[in-house]
């Protein structure tokens, strides 16, 4: 019995060890269209690959995919983040947990991986082939009435396989996903996640390279915020408040052309009352400060000298001679920064895409297709993302797994 993984990245890895290990005696080819295997692999994390996060609990990891998080929950019960460490250990490679919960290999290098995969899928006798592409899948009835298929490769040639596992990853274009629908898949629109804000007008473009370790970004007119670190840029803003809120907003975002705005609040953790009894507190306390050159709330000076640039405020004035108005314009300026973005800028190598197989169609278990028995989905083609942080590959590992899983347990 032949088993062919269309899709040389972590999902098609995961599925084809899963399914070898599973059952032995079958014949279990991965196949790649270019020649570099396991390519997100290598790059993620700047290098280091961000393996998984440290959350061992399925409802609470689930709540970080904008999309997929119903399928992942149950998914994540039979193999979830704290299998994926042992996974990993198993087979001679630690993993350690750094301060913001995203899990990286000791050795702090994405090689250790990217071996450990090859390893394991040749222990298994995974047969792997580079530049090797498929074209169109072509199902087929065998005289037994089991189903399988014929695949058309791009080399001219054709192969036979029993049981196929897609996992080709996202595609920015619909058209990507086209040899897919033709076997009847409805595809989720791909849309970009994972993006930070182009902000050509911005007033803090001079700051570039100054980060606040915790921000809340707004988008006005939504329902759409974050919390967490930002950073500054000469194209506009990104960290991971700017990243994750990306992810939960692709799709409206999307719809809005990259052109909308949005309002910083570089003190979330203070009321508007709050902050405005500590900054009267701070002018009875030092009257003949200045108060451009003495930042409060723990903000770099530069960042201060900017904000209180935006409310009016003349470098020489004292605190005591600050008026109404101009403290009032500093509020503003330190709960809602208004900045509007025009267009996105992916995050570094790191491309990902909102939408893809949709998730009626598919089998939460097993990832097996409703609309074709024997034909499996893992990873990213699946209308499945999740934030920074290790997420989204977690997603690949569980889906993998439990497909190459399920098509051993589906080969009697």
């Amino acid at each position: 019995m032949q088993v062919v993984i269309i899709g040389g990245g972590a999902a098609g890895f995961f599925g084809a060890i899963a399914c070898a290990e599973a059952k032995p005696q079958l014949q279990v080819t991965l196949l790649e269209k270019t020649n570099k295997l396991l390519s997100k692999v290598r790059v993620s994390g700047g290098g280091r690959c961000n393996v998984t996060h440290s959350c061992f609990v399925p409802s609470i990891f689930s709540q970080h995919y904008p999309r997929g998080a119903k399928l992942l929950k149950d998914a994540f019960k039979t193999f979830g983040a704290a299998e994926t460490v042992a996974w990993f250990e198993k087979r001679g490679v630690k993993l350690k947990a750094e301060p913001d919960g995203r899990m990286f290999p000791v050795t702090d290098s994405s090689e250790t991986i990217i071996d450990c995969l090859l390893q394991a899928a040749r222990k298994a006798g995974v047969q792997i082939k580079t530049g090797m592409g498929v074209e169109r899948i072509e199902p087929q009835t065998g005289a037994n009435g089991n189903p399988f298929f014929l695949l058309h490769l791009s080399n001219g040639s054709t192969l036979l396989a029993d049981r196929l596992l897609v996992s080709t990853g996202g595609n920015p274009k619909l058209q990507g996903y086209d040899w897919l629908r033709e076997l009847g898949h409805a595809v989720q629109e791909p849309v970009p996640s994972l993006f930070t804000f182009n902000v050509p007008a911005s007033p803090l473009k001079e700051l570039q390279g100054i980060a606040v370790p915790h921000a809340r970004v707004r988008i006005a007119g939504q329902k759409l915020e974050y919390e967490g670190p930002l950073l500054i840029t000469h194209w506009g803003y990104s960290g991971p408040a700017v990243l994750k809120l990306s992810a939960w907003g692709a799709r409206v975002f999307h719809e809005q052309n990259y052109h909308f705005t949005a309002l910083i609040n570089w003190i979330p953790e203070r009321s508007e009352e709050s902050l405005r009894e500590q900054l009267q507190s701070y002018r009875k306390a030092h009257p003949k400060k200045l108060v451009s050159s003495n930042p409060l709330f723990g903000l770099p000076q530069r960042l201060w000298k900017a904000l209180a640039g935006m409310a009016e405020i003349p470098d020489d004035t004292k605190w005591a001679e600050l008026p109404a108005r101009n403290t009032n314009k500093l509020v503003e300026s330190l709960l809602r920064t208004s900045v509007e973005v025009k267009g996105k800028t992916t995050f570094k190598e790191e491309f990902v895409t909102c939408g893809g197989i949709d998730l009626s169609q598919v089998n939460k278990r097993s990832m097996e297709s409703q609309r074709l028995p024997g034909l499996y989905f893992a990873g990213e083609v699946l209308d499945v993302d999740g934030i920074t942080g290790g997420f989204n590959f977690q997603a690949a590992w569980t889906t993998g797994f439990l497909a190459g899983k399920a098509i051993a347990a589906s080969i009697l």
